[in-house]
C-alpha cells in the first residue's frame, strides 16, 4: 500500500474549495476521463491582477482531489505573477510529498494552473514540432515528456510514468521514450560540465539571445525589451512600447520571454520584470 501524509488525507476527506465559479474570468480544463483524471481549474482574478476565489472539479483519486485542492489554496489571494510561478513539486511539497506513483497528480494541478493562465491572458501557447503525441494511451506530447524530465531531473522510464503516466499503458512508446529520456540525460551531463560564465559573459549571452529571438517577435506588434540586470539565474528586464501597456505582459514574459531564455540557457532561468 502507498504512504500519504496526513495532509493528502486531510484534503481527500474533506476537500477545499471543490465547485464552479459562475462568474469566473479563467478556466483552466486538462486531462481526460478516457486517460483516467481530469481537472478543471476555475479562477477568479480582480482588476489589479489578484487571484480572488479559485474552485476545481476533477475525476481522480484521493491524490488528485488533493493536489488540486492544496493548488486552490496556494494560489488564492496571490497576484498572477507569483501564481505562474508554482511548479508541480511545490504542490507536492506543500501536501509534506506523494507516492511516487502518484507525482502525475501534482503535474495534472500544475498544467491546469497554466491552463487558466493562458485562458485568463488570452495566449495559448504556440505548438511546435514537439507537440507531436508520443504516448497515444494517454496523450502525453514529447513536449510535455521533455519538460517533466527537466524540470524534475528524471533518470528512468519509471519516474517519468509516475509523473505523468507516459509509458504506463500499451508499451508502444517506450522506446521513444527512452530515446527521448536519454537526449535530455545528455543535454543534463553537458550542461553540467560547461564552465560557470561570469556575470559579465551572461549578460552578452542574454543580450544575443534578446536581439536575435525576441526582440524581433515583439517589435512586429510594436514592442520591445531591454535587459535590465542579472543575479544568478535570475534575469531582469523591463518591456518596452506596446508591449509595456499590454494586459497579457505577464504571460508574454512567462510563455514567450522566459521559455526562449530556458531553451538556450537552461531550465534554471526565472524571468522577473524590473
Amino acid at each position: 500500500m502507498w504512504e500519504y501524509t496526513d495532509k493528502v488525507k486531510d484534503l481527500y476527506r474533506n476537500p477545499k474549495n471543490v465547485g464552479e465559479i459562475e462568474d469566473a474570468n479563467a478556466v483552466g480544463e486538462v486531462g481526460s476521463l478516457a486517460c483516467g483524471d481530469a481537472l478543471k481549474l476555475y479562477l477568479k482574478v480582480s482588476e489589479d491582477g489578484i487571484i480572488e476565489d479559485a474552485k476545481f472539479q476533477t475525476f481522480g483519486c484521493g491524490s488528485a482531489v488533493a493536489s488540486a485542492g492544496m493548488l486552490t489554496e496556494m494560489i488564492i489571494g496571490k497576484p498572477i505573477a507569483d501564481a505562474a510561478k508554482i511548479t508541480n513539486m511545490d504542490i507536492a511539497d506543500a501536501l509534506g510529498g506523494l507516492p511516487d506513483q502518484k507525482m502525475h497528480c501534482s503535474v495534472l494541478g500544475h498544467e491546469a494552473l497554466e491552463a487558466a493562465l493562458s485562458n485568463y491572458f488570452g495566449t495559448p501557447i504556440a505548438k511546435t514540432d514537439q507537440d507531436r503525441i508520443v504516448c497515444k494511451c494517454f496523450s502525453i506530447t514529447e513536449k510535455k515528456v521533455r519538460e517533466i524530465i527537466k524540470e524534475n531531473k528524471l533518470t528512468s522510464l519509471e519516474d517519468i510514468t509516475n509523473f505523468c503516466k507516459a509509458g504506463g499503458g500499451c508499451g508502444m512508446c517506450i522506446s521513444d521514450i527512452h530515446e527521448i529520456l536519454g537526449d535530455e540525460i545528455t543535454k543534463r551531463e553537458l550542461a553540467d560540465k560547461k564552465p560557470k560564465l561570469t556575470k559579465t559573459q551572461l549578460i552578452v549571452q542574454i543580450n544575443k539571445i534578446i536581439e536575435n529571438y525576441i526582440a524581433p517577435e515583439l517589435q512586429k506588434d510594436g514592442g520591445d525589451i531591454e535587459l535590465v540586470d542579472v543575479e544568478d539565474n535570475k534575469i531582469f528586464v523591463k518591456l518596452r512600447g506596446a508591449c509595456s501597456h499590454c494586459p497579457s505582459s505577464s504571460s508574454t514574459l512567462k510563455n514567450f520571454v522566459e521559455m526562449t531564455l530556458k531553451e538556450h540557457l537552461g531550465p534554471e532561468i526565472e524571468v522577473i520584470e524590473a
